[in-house]
């Protein structure tokens, strides 16, 4: 009895200071980190956040093999080949790291089984035939030909993965008509068929992803797929608001954010970014292949977390975004209409409202 007089009294309590708490710890930063010294909203963030950070420096400094800090100046790199004009001489300040993690990278990768490998190198042997006469950089010039020199590295201009111009006999013969036809044609379904998803299907899917911007190249996300029935069956719950549909759902997928991609703080938010993005082409893809999906939101509570950590063995680097439900889509079962805004409610030109 006085246990729940006194839950009942903090509650009281708590509904009417903290919303004054908050107007009051609103008006600056500082007053707002000392508000969240106290609330544990930001904590899982805050430690994988440090854990990625600490993972990519060492991966990057003591073991000079990290493989997303390779991708980020590759990416650099052809930014470079491709400025307008063109500087003789640019990257000199991380042409070191970046040929200290291509030698650790290429030692445990194959060349010709790694797409990506293949960029590094074609993108580097574009850079070093390119750049201006420097000291510095020709210490790593040699350097780079020292690593490769045992392989059979293709030269021919026709195959080679560099910067290269947009050609009208590449562009696809979509239409803007039908492409929004795509759009409005993709829906949250909740209703599925009890028919297997054919893995083949998911991995097209999957290539089209795969296409969508990053920053810097670095596609920070794996997409985590569940198609064993007892798994699915298991982790569909995880997530809130699949109640009443989630039995329907053949196969789910966890998008999970890698926050070592990353030696900053000021980049972590690109995980959400870059996995959104991903998604986006993803759902649009299955739409062309007869399946269906639904994006489901994955909220941060701390029970929760724990539960998706445990069952994907997770990093301590590593986040979940959100899931995805797909399937075949039920015919006998509704989607929501989901009216969406007006252009004049999302968008501005100019700083000047469309309203």
């Amino acid at each position: 009895m006085i246990l729940k007089i006194y839950k009942k009294v903090k509650r009281k309590i708590h509904h009417k200071i903290h919303p004054r708490l908050l107007r009051f710890c609103m008006r600056s930063g500082f007053l707002a980190s000392v508000f969240y010294l106290f609330n544990k909203s930001f904590y899982r963030e805050s430690k994988a956040t440090l854990a990625g950070i600490v993972k990519h420096r060492e991966e990057s400094k003591k073991l000079k093999a990290n493989y997303f800090l390779l991708v980020r100046n590759t990416h650099r790199i052809e930014k470079g080949l491709l400025m307008r004009p063109k500087r003789a001489v640019f990257g000199k300040d991380y042409i070191q790291e970046t040929i200290e993690s291509f030698e650790g990278i290429w030692k445990n990768l194959t060349y010709h089984s790694n797409p990506q490998m293949k960029w590094f190198c074609d993108v580097l042997i574009e850079y070093f035939t390119s750049a201006g006469t420097d000291p510095h950089i020709a210490i790593y010039h040699k350097k780079f030909l020292n690593i490769i020199a045992d392989f059979d590295v293709s030269t021919s201009s026709d195959c080679r993965s560099i910067p290269y111009f947009r050609q009208e006999s590449q562009k696809s013969a979509i239409d803007f008509d039908e492409f929004y036809k795509l759009t409005k044609q993709r829906r949250s379904v909740r209703w599925f068929k009890d028919t297997p998803v054919p893995r083949e299907l998911i991995n097209k899917a999957l290539l089209a992803a795969s296409q969508s911007p990053s920053a810097c190249n670095r596609q920070p996300f794996i997409f985590d797929i569940i198609d064993d029935p007892g798994l699915v069956n298991e982790v569909v719950s995880f997530p809130m608001g699949t109640a009443g549909y989630g039995h329907t759902i053949p196969v789910l997928i966890v998008l999970v954010g890698n926050l070592d991609a990353y030696f900053d703080e000021r980049d972590r938010h690109v995980i959400y970014i870059d996995a959104s993005l991903a998604a986006m082409s993803f759902m649009l893809a299955l739409e062309t292949l007869g399946l269906s999906s639904c994006a489901i939101n994955w909220p941060d509570i701390e029970e929760k977390e724990i539960k998706m950590e445990n069952f994907l063995k997770l990093e301590s680097h590593q986040r979940p975004i959100m899931c995805l439900g797909i399937g075949y889509a039920d015919p006998e079962g509704m989607v929501a209409f989901s009216e969406k805004r007006s252009l004049s409610d999302f968008s501005r030109y100019n700083l000047v409202s469309n309203k």
